[in-house]
């Protein structure tokens, strides 16, 4: 009986998924999300009390995920501005290939505001890319230039060798901003050729100035394959 009623619940977040990415989180009912699970509406409520609780369990879906793939790629070997650049290319992908992803964003866009406040998966994908990143600057992974701020050397290099704050200040919202086009180049109706073309590109825009350019052959920018 458990094991029936979570395949039900699975059906119902991914019913759900399809259905706010498609049409968005106020125009997907919850009627037609029950139909589409193949499910009663009593079923439904009996998982979820409302439509909120579904597009929690939605962003919950596609938070794991998220985490679920930096964490691989970090257990993989992976270091912090590698890994950063890969999550960029599985974000590309799994905007195609499961609509939990997308379905988050929207969702986190139609219901910016609202009270009670749903989750916030923009948020949690920003929260990943910034911690990545001071991954990265921790690591030593980051190169040194631009404006120098008080308590920092001409270089810019604080008395550790890590990058001013200043340069990580424009550093981080340079990343954040950037990154966050990905999903909406996706939103345009790109392929997953041509938005993994983009990403490549972009990454080769962004490294030069974050590691330096003697280093950027270091870094895989195309993705795996």
């Amino acid at each position: 009986m458990q094991e029936r009623s979570e395949r039900t619940r699975r059906r119902l977040v991914f019913a759900g998924a399809e259905l706010f990415h498609r049409h968005g989180y106020a125009n997907a009912t919850l009627g037609d999300i029950a139909r589409a699970a193949g499910v009663t509406k009593g079923a439904l409520y009996f998982h979820f009390a409302s439509k909120d609780d579904l597009a929690d369990a939605v962003q919950r879906k596609g938070c794991r995920l998220l985490h679920e793939a930096v964490r691989g790629l970090r257990e993989g070997g992976a270091s912090p501005l590698q890994a950063l650049i890969d999550t960029t290319h599985w974000l590309a992908r799994t905007l195609h290939e499961d609509a939990a992803i997308p379905a988050s964003f929207r969702i986190t866009k139609e219901c910016a505001g609202q009270e009670p406040a749903v989750m916030d998966f923009h948020g949690a994908w920003l929260a990943s890319v910034c911690e990545l990143l001071r991954m990265a600057r921790d690591a030593g992974e980051m190169a040194a230039a631009g404006p120098v701020a008080d308590g920092f050397d001409g270089d810019g290099f604080d008395a550790g060798g890590q990058p001013g704050r200043e340069r990580w200040e424009e550093a981080e919202a340079l990343v954040a901003a950037a990154l966050s086009g990905i999903e909406v180049l996706s939103g345009t109706g790109l392929s997953y050729g041509e938005l993994r073309r983009k990403v490549a590109a972009l990454w080769g825009l962004l490294l030069p100035s974050l590691v330096g350019e003697a280093r950027v052959g270091q870094y895989r920018t195309a993705g795996v394959a």
